[in-house]
């Protein structure tokens, strides 16, 4: 059946979609001008920016693995791939002088290469300097908030609740964090929440098609930015890879369920034979094209790969046999192209046993178990100046005490408690209520995190969850649109319901003020440090 189109659908068992009940409990505030909805959701972005942006620049130095990313940009701008550096390098580049720091031998980099060139162009614009190596993180982790406000609005058709989800996003310590560093992680997270916000467009705009009458749908645009943004994803961290699958087995599981609920003839041999192949063409085929032509800066330097890293440990880890390539002579042509392809997937094998089985049993200070990431079990210290005695840099404290400046990678704590409280909603409803809008926040967080369960005996970090972070925030904009209620329940109940929510907003903004000292690299005294750190394991 077709319903209005300011009526949201549900699943039911059998794959149809009807208006249910949770559709009706879930607010209609919408705005009939959209023109009013992106100004706001622009006036969110433009403070989350403000926030990213300031001092973005200190602390003057590189912390945690911007020694790594922030370098290797660098190189891929100046040389089109990641060479060596020599010592002191780090000392020469915060010293003003990031020229002659290379080595002739190329480096043996571990992740793909879309972040590092994204964090290139900031320097190219910026020059190679703390704030031009972090201004790609702090514009793409704003230009997140604005995506998470459009995300929300479509999967809930509520212009109030897409605001809502924005501005939980941008009230998060990690995402805030993660925005001022030159880190992967921000730009990987954008490019799955780009991805599956094109999976969802794609599913609202294959029903509506149907809903025309069309039979036989092969060119569907969303679904080709979707293969766009996973491409991009991947080509940042291998990890979107889950993603990638767990939505396209939700695809395939939306276009059967379509295809019911319109009543077409043959619609389990058209959802396999027409729609599967289309959508597997657009969505991983697509990405698969994206994330190999983002190598081509290290295939058009194959050969120096070949030379010098064609016999490292990682491909020799558990009698692996050097490159083939290495050895034949080079090539023109399109004989070129494959022996550098070739050379590429060894790459990809040394890289892989990299990930698998070189870290194992090792350890770090601020590691922690995955299966704690979403109660923020332990963060990560990025940066801190230690002992800052009364008197100097403007510390007040009294005597026989101190100052310290610090950057903690710690999410708001209430976004992700009240967020794992409303996963455990969203579960039930999915599998209750057969609302596949909160399905869609239940199988964001479990491809996002679940997969590194399977990795915890090697040092993983819990701002590895800010991938999860748009699915939790989905699954609580979710809830607080429930526990309002639409116009038509009781106003006793609509009232206490916007009280609650409103309360829990209120608590997120105080929050996020409360912990923006230990955020931002602030001056604070030992004691209004000890008053942020809630738990020993935060030290």
């Amino acid at each position: 059946m077709t319903a209005p189109a300011d009526v949201s659908l549900s699943r039911t068992a059998a794959g149809s979609e009807v208006p249910s009940v949770q559709d009706r409990a879930l607010p209609r505030w919408r705005t009939d001008d959209p023109l009013v909805g992106w100004v706001l959701a622009l006036a969110i972005t433009g403070l989350a920016f403000f926030l990213r942006w300031w001092k973005l620049g200190t602390p003057h130095q590189f912390s945690f693995d911007e020694t790594y990313y922030a370098k290797d940009a660098w190189s891929m701008l100046e040389h089109g791939y990641v060479r060596t550096y020599v010592e002191d390098a780090d000392k020469s580049i915060l010293n003003g002088a990031p020229t002659g720091i290379w080595q002739d031998a190329p480096s043996m980099v571990v992740h793909p290469e879309v972040g590092k060139w994204l964090i290139a162009l900031g320097e190219k614009a910026f020059g190679m300097e703390p704030f031009g190596w972090r201004i790609a993180a702090a514009v793409v982790g704003s230009l997140m908030v604005l995506l998470m406000c459009r995300f929300v609005r479509r999967v809930t058709g509520s212009t109030t609740l897409g605001l809502a989800g924005g501005l939980l996003l941008a009230l998060d310590g990690l995402q805030l964090v993660l925005s001022r560093l030159a880190l992967l992680d921000i730009f990987l997270a954008f490019f799955i929440l780009l991805g599956v916000h094109c999976v969802v467009a794609d599913r609202q705009w294959f029903r509506a098609r149907l809903a025309k009458g069309a039979h036989l749908v092969f060119f569907r645009p969303w679904l080709l930015g979707a293969g766009v943004a996973f491409g991009l994803a991947v080509g940042t961290k291998w990890t979107a890879l889950f993603p990638l699958a767990a939505f396209g087995l939700l695809l395939t599981a939306w276009n059967y369920g379509a295809r019911r609920s319109h009543r077409h003839r043959l619609d389990v041999v058209k959802a396999l034979v027409v729609d599967g192949p289309v959508a597997f063409a657009s969505l991983v085929l697509v990405a698969f094209v994206v994330y190999v032509a983002s190598w081509t800066g290290w295939l058009q330097h194959a050969g120096e790969y070949e030379q010098a890293l064609s016999n490292t440990q990682y491909t020799t880890h558990d009698g692996g046999e050097p490159w083939a390539t290495a050895s034949e002579p080079d090539k023109e042509g399109f004989g070129e192209v494959t022996q550098s392809l070739r050379s590429l997937w060894d790459y990809h094998q040394d890289v892989y046993a990299f990930h698998s089985h070189f870290l194992n049993d090792s350890d770090h200070v601020y590691a922690s178990k995955p299966g704690g990431w979403l109660l923020m079990n332990r963060p990560v210290g990025v940066d801190a100046q230690l002992d800052i005695q009364p008197g100097t840099q403007g510390c007040d404290a009294p005597d026989g005490s101190t100052c310290l400046r610090q950057v903690l990678l710690l999410g708001n704590p209430l976004i992700w408690w009240g967020g794992s409280l409303a996963l455990v909603f969203a579960l039930v409803r999915w599998v209750g209520a057969r609302d596949w809008r909160f399905g869609v926040a239940v199988v964001g967080v479990a491809s996002t995190w679940l997969p590194w369960l399977l990795y915890d005996d090697r040092p993983i970090f819990v701002f590895y969850a800010i991938a999860c972070l748009p699915f939790v925030v989905l699954a609580l904009t979710l809830a607080l649109g429930s526990l309002v209620g639409s116009s038509n329940v009781p106003s006793s109940r609509r009232t206490a319901g916007v009280v609650v929510a409103g309360s829990y907003f209120v608590l997120c903004v105080l929050a996020f003020a409360w912990f923006w000292p230990v955020w931002t690299d602030q001056l604070i005294t030992h004691d209004e440090w000890l008053r942020r750190i809630w738990f020993t394991r935060w030290i």
